[in-house]
């Protein structure tokens, strides 16, 4: 089982999370106990999302276990959270461990800001893409970057991408498309 985990905090974008969060947990529903994918936040209190939903946690920084893959959301929170030295050196400790570290929107700064994406090709909201270049990162104007094993998606709705990105990666290609059919969304995976 592959254990993928996803970064909230205060005023983080629900679509950043919520998106890659149907899509991993969808591919359970045709290859049984595929994924295991849990909600981190800094503390076990529920977290205020941007647009007011309320969302508890499945576990805290602190006690996070092994991750493959870690996802990290953007926001108006991440003016913050790029800033906090806890989700920082959770973010570099994922690195040394899992397979890959990804993040969506504007959560590409919480890599950028981890130091994960000097000289490296990355993607973010579409109006941050000076930004991000400010990190010394090559932006693409793309939904989804792959540098190594750093993923990153460009824009609010670009989770359901790297979710379905991760699955070809992961499993393949004909998984990915069994998933979009059964969430019912058109996009050409060929392409991601």
């Amino acid at each position: 089982m592959i254990t993928i985990g996803i970064l909230i905090f205060p005023q983080v974008e629900e679509l950043d999370f919520v998106g890659p969060f149907e899509v991993l947990n969808a591919v359970n529903k045709i290859q049984l106990n595929s994924t295991k994918v849990i909600l981190i936040a800094e503390t076990a209190d529920p977290i205020g999302a941007y647009n007011g939903m309320k969302v508890i946690p499945d576990t805290t920084i602190e006690k996070c276990p092994d991750l493959d893959i870690l996802v990290v959301p953007g926001g108006k929170g991440r003016l913050v959270a790029m800033k906090n030295p806890v989700i920082k050196i959770f973010i570099q400790k994922q690195m040394i461990t899992a397979k890959y570290i990804t993040s969506v929107c504007t959560g590409a700064f919480l890599l950028a800001e981890a130091g994960l994406l000097k000289g490296k090709q990355a993607t973010t909201y579409h109006t941050a893409f000076s930004e991000l270049e400010s990190y010394s990162v090559q932006v693409l104007s793309k939904k989804v970057v792959q540098d190594g094993n750093i993923i990153t998606a460009g824009g609010v709705s670009s989770g359901i991408e790297l979710g379905l990105y991760l699955l070809k990666r992961l499993f393949s290609l004909s998984i990915a498309q069994e998933v979009a059919h059964l969430i019912e969304y058109n996009v050409d995976i060929n392409v991601l």
